[in-house]
């Protein structure tokens, strides 16, 4: 989800860019120490993927638009920490060189699919994965899953943001919410379809490269 500049109020600006902020150290930290030389190639081809999915853009309402491709993807494939820090930098490039969303809300961007999206993805599939079958049907419903339900809470996130913490004001939060949310809930079910296919397609390629590895069926792994 894209927030442009104007469309949040300078504290709101403040307070999102200080959580992502805090969150881009965190990564960098943690990335450092989990990240392994065999996963370099992965994530440049994971990076660049994502950057050019942030060019497809569909309009949610007043300002807002989503793009097809969140930070599930990058999650599920390079793990919370490293997949924060690709979303992060494609999101900078994005509003830098592309002119889609923002330099001013760049922390609440950052915040809507770095974190809630990309580490909220993370975390959701990990809880997701205890309970549904442990095979190869039941990893993909889980990303399917997964994906759908953090882009519909970051949609959630991103309504409030411009509306109790924007410029649009708490009274059109009700018209907001019914049209990003209803929108992104229809825009969901493509993206969720999209980044199951892509985990498919690297789960039966590559699987040892994945950061949920251990959570693949054993058909999986021993390919």
């Amino acid at each position: 989800m894209h927030i442009p500049d104007g469309m949040i109020s300078g504290g709101t600006a403040v307070a999102s860019g200080a959580l992502s902020l805090s969150t881009i150290s965190a990564s960098l930290v943690q990335g450092a120490r989990r990240l392994k030389e065999r996963q370099i190639p992965m994530i440049g081809l994971v990076a660049a993927f994502f950057l050019i999915a942030q060019t497809i853009h569909i309009p949610l309402g007043p300002g807002v638009s989503a793009h097809l491709l969140g930070g599930a993807l990058v999650a599920i494939l390079l793990g919370p920490w490293v997949g924060c820090l690709v979303i992060a930098t494609a999101l900078l490039l994005d509003a830098g060189g592309l002119g889609h969303g923002g330099v001013t809300t760049l922390g609440a961007n950052i915040a809507l699919t770095g974190i809630i999206e990309g580490i909220g993805s993370y975390l959701l599939f990990r809880v997701l994965a205890t309970v549904l079958p442990r095979t190869r049907r039941g990893f993909l419903a889980t990303t399917a899953i997964t994906t759908w339900t953090t882009a519909l809470v970051a949609s959630a996130v991103g309504s409030a943001l411009i509306t109790y913490g924007g410029s649009l004001g708490a009274q059109g939060v009700l018209p907001v919410f019914a049209t990003v949310v209803g929108l992104q809930a229809v825009i969901g079910i493509a993206q969720a379809t999209i980044t199951t296919l892509a985990v498919g397609a690297v789960m039966a390629a590559r699987p040892d490269l994945m950061a949920t590895r251990d959570l693949l069926p054993a058909s999986a792994t021993a390919s």
